[in-house]
Parts: C-alpha cells; structure tokens; sequence
C-alpha cells in the first residue's frame, strides 16, 4: 500500500531475519553504512537537528520562527521549479514519517501528470491517533511555521493550488498556534497570492476532525474532508487521479512535509542523506513511552540502535534493562518484539521489517516485567475493535472475535489450541480489508504469539489447575 499513514508499516519485504546482521556493539551508525557492523557513537549533534524548538523553550511564533531559519530563501526554493524540487527531495532519500515509509519523491512525483484543467492539492494528515505516537502534535505546537513553509515547498513540488491540514479534533492547542501560524504567513505575504514575491499563488486551510481514528487513513482523511463519513475508499483510483473533491491529491504527514524546505534548501539532499543508512537516510522524530525512567520526544538519527535510543535518551528501562520484556517499536499497530531482538535491532525502516515488525511512526512503548503484556495487548485489541469503521467484514468482525479471544487469554480460561486459532484467525483479517487498519489490529496479537507463546500457555495451565483444586474442593 504506496501511501503515507498511521496505520504502520505495510511495505512488505520478502527479507528474513537471516539478512540482517546485527552490530557487535551497541552504538550509532557510521554515515552512509551499508551494513550493521560499523558502530560510531557521538550522538547527534544539536546544530545537525532540524526541529530547533521541539520542547516550546523558544518563540514558536513567526518572528522566532524566522530567527531560527525558517523561511530564509523560500522564495529561491518556488522559483527553482518542481523538476528541481522533486529531484532534491528524491536525492536525499526521504521515505514517509506517517507509518508507510513510501519514497516521498516518487509519491509527490505522481501529481506531475499533464494538467486536465482540474486543481490539484496537498491535504497534510495531521490526523495523530495511534497509541503511543505524540510527534506531529510537537511540530504542530511549537514549531507551526515549520510545517506552514513546508506546505509550501511541497504544493509547490506538485503543482497545487491549495493544502489542507487535516487536524484531530481533540489538539486543541496546537490547531490554535497553527492558526495563528498560517494567519501571520498571509498578513507577511509568506502564503496567498504571490507567495513570498514569487509569482506563485498558494493557500493553507486548516479543518478539525472529529477524533476518528479511522480518518487518519488517507481515503477516509478525504472523505471526512468533504463532510462525508470517514471510511476508506476502494483503489484504484489512487488520490494522485481522483482524491479530495474529485480533484488530483496527496496526502502526506507532518513530520515528511515539514523537513522538506530544510532538506531542499538550508542544508542540501546529500546532507540529509548523510544520515542513517542506505534506503533509511535522514533524521526521525521518535517518541519513548511507557516503562522508561523519562518518557521524550527526540529527534534522532535514522538507523540508531534501539538500545542506545532508550538509554541515551530515556534514562533507561525502569528496573534497568535486565527488567525488559519487550517493546512495541514503532506505535500500536507494529507487532512487539522481546529483549533478545531489542539488544541489537537498528530503528529504521528495513532493519525493523527484517526482525518481523517495523518502524511505523516511531513510537517506542516499553514494557518491562512488572506489566501484564497478555493484558495490554488485549487493550490495544479492544481500541481496534472500537475503532473499526465496519466497512470490511474482516475488520468488523474480526475484532471483535479477537477481543473476546483476548479477554479469554487474559485470564486463562482457554485452551492451548486456541493460540493457533487466534493466528489464523489474525491472519484472515490482516490483508483482507480496504484500508490497513485490519492488519494494525492484527499485528500486535501475532507479535504476542510469535514471542510469548510459553506465557500464554502457561497462563492457561495455572488456570485450569485452580479449576480444578477448586472442583476438588467442593466435592470434598
């Protein structure tokens, strides 16, 4: 599914786990490494980052936006054409922040069709509902221009007359600072007609939703856009032919909209290639949660080792990370990995997908031993079924089944054959639905199999020998 979505990583790969050769040593990746092998660990260094006012410290407003950079040769960029732009943006190669990891220069690529007469747009999904994953909130808060600039830079790459930001409905600051943010890029003459002196004519609309899960999926994003209820569209056609009022569309993340003018021009496509390795360049936001000593957001090298992310930046597992269980590495829907695999995994797209998950938006949530990881994976299972929009048969009633299945788990009360039971029944689920929000739900319980099958099992064990101690009592 060639798209950019919260719903993970959905790129299949036909690597197994057997391609990916882990580092000897916990460390950082030397630039432009092919391989796993060539550890460098000085950190990322703060002039290297592109998000300069992650944590709000500074103005987020236009006058501290512009002091830190941001739209400084903007009109130079519109001028240099969509040619020019798009070939930066594929030379630095840049994949899609929201899940799908899509070549962000060949999807922008596919607007630069010859013209029909009919306008063409940019919608940005600002639409963040996954579990665990709180970036594009931070871009949206404290850094607004950055993203207004960037809505700019990419119509632009596109040809488009317009973009929409498609906010969630419950961000209710950070869609009044990217108001403020936009109405201060038309009162400077940044957006509107004549964008920045440049001849180009370019708008920004903000809509809020409703807080549907669903509607961060792009076809549903573009239907709840047009006041219709947020459920998927059948493709083809693809939003590139027919998307938001019929007209040609992308839909694109935050995180991927907002580095492109830094990409472009501040810094230059092999600059940002220069990070993380080959297929999985650049910097990433990625978010820490759950059992670590100091829950962040942090921006970072692609392809850093999983561990020396937590522990750099996080402060560690709580209980240090002998008292890891496991991590859901890339937001609720990527399937959770043990500690075994979390030792030495590389956070980027293709390492990832070779350890049977993948990066998805790059929300990392620990679990250490005191949890209970039979019941979160039950909750995350339930927020699917909730969420479901009951178009597809295998969503609506899959997860359902897999709920109850799960509650049953929970407790015990179930039988070892119906560990497999639940795998196929995953199974019949995950790639069977019009969007990707089937195989989200599908995922975490086959990560819960794949790995933690003995705790299942042995779950069900101690509960049908209390049934029975307590059979045997009452007969006594």
């Amino acid at each position: 599914m060639a798209v950019s979505t919260k719903f993970g990583p959905f790129l299949r790969s036909g690597l197994s786990r057997a391609h990916y050769q882990a580092p000897a040593t916990v460390g950082y990746m030397s630039r432009n490494s092919s391989t796993a092998s060539t550890p460098n660990i000085q950190p990322m260094k703060d002039e290297d980052r592109i998000f300069t006012n992650l944590y709000g410290r500074h103005d987020w407003k236009l006058k501290g936006a512009m002091a830190r950079g941001d739209w400084y040769k903007t009109k130079e960029i519109i001028l240099k054409g969509e040619e020019w732009i798009l070939k930066e943006i594929k030379d630095s190669g840049l994949r899609g922040r929201g899940g799908a990891g899509f070549p962000t220069g060949m999807k922008w690529g596919f607007m630069n069709k010859p013209s029909d007469g009919r306008p063409k747009y940019l919608v940005v999904n600002a639409d963040e509902g996954e579990p665990g994953t709180c970036k594009d909130r931070e871009i949206m808060r404290h850094d607004p221009h950055k993203l207004v600039e960037g809505c700019l830079v990419a119509g632009r790459a596109m040809g488009a007359r317009a973009a929409y930001i498609y906010i969630r409905g419950e961000f209710y600051n950070e869609a009044s600072n990217m108001q403020v943010a936009i109405n201060e890029a038309y009162k400077a003459g940044l957006l509107g007609k004549n964008a920045c002196g440049s001849g180009y004519d370019f708008d920004v609309y903000m809509h809020r939703g409703a807080g549907a899960y669903i509607c961060g999926e792009e076809t549903a994003l573009i239907e709840s856009l047009e006041g219709k209820q947020g459920k998927p569209r059948l493709k083809p056609p693809f939003p590139a032919d027919v998307g938001v009022f019929g007209c040609p569309t992308t839909v694109a993340n935050v995180e991927t909209v907002a580095v492109a003018p830094q990409i472009i021009c501040r810094r230059g496509a092999s600059w940002f290639a220069s990070f993380g390795r080959e297929r999985n360049t650049g910097t990433k936001l990625f978010n820490i949660s759950g059992n670590v000593k100091y829950p962040t957001t942090v921006e970072e090298t692609m392809s850093i080792p999983l561990r020396d992310l937590i522990e750099r930046h996080a402060g560690g597992v709580e209980g240090g990370w002998d008292n890891l269980l496991g991590v859901i590495p890339g937001g609720s829907s990527t399937p959770l990995i043990p500690k075994d695999v979390c030792s030495d995994v590389l956070m980027d797209f293709d390492a990832l997908v070779a350890a049977q998950t993948g990066l998805g938006t790059a929300a990392v949530i620990v679990v250490n031993k005191q949890q209970d990881i039979v019941r979160s994976i039950a909750r995350l299972i339930e927020f699917y079924k909730h969420e479901s929009c009951g178009q597809c048969t295998p969503c609506r009633e899959g997860t359902g089944w897999m709920m109850k299945i799960m509650d049953r788990f929970v407790v015990g009360n179930a039988k070892p054959d119906e560990i497999d039971m639940l795998w196929e029944l995953s199974k019949q689920i995950e790639g069977h639905t019009i969007c990707a929000l089937g195989d989200g739900a599908a995922w975490p319980v086959q990560g819960l199999i794949r790995h933690y099958r003995p705790e299942l099992e042995q779950r069900m064990k101690e509960f049908h020998a209390q049934k029975e101690q307590q059979k045997a009592a009452a007969t006594a």
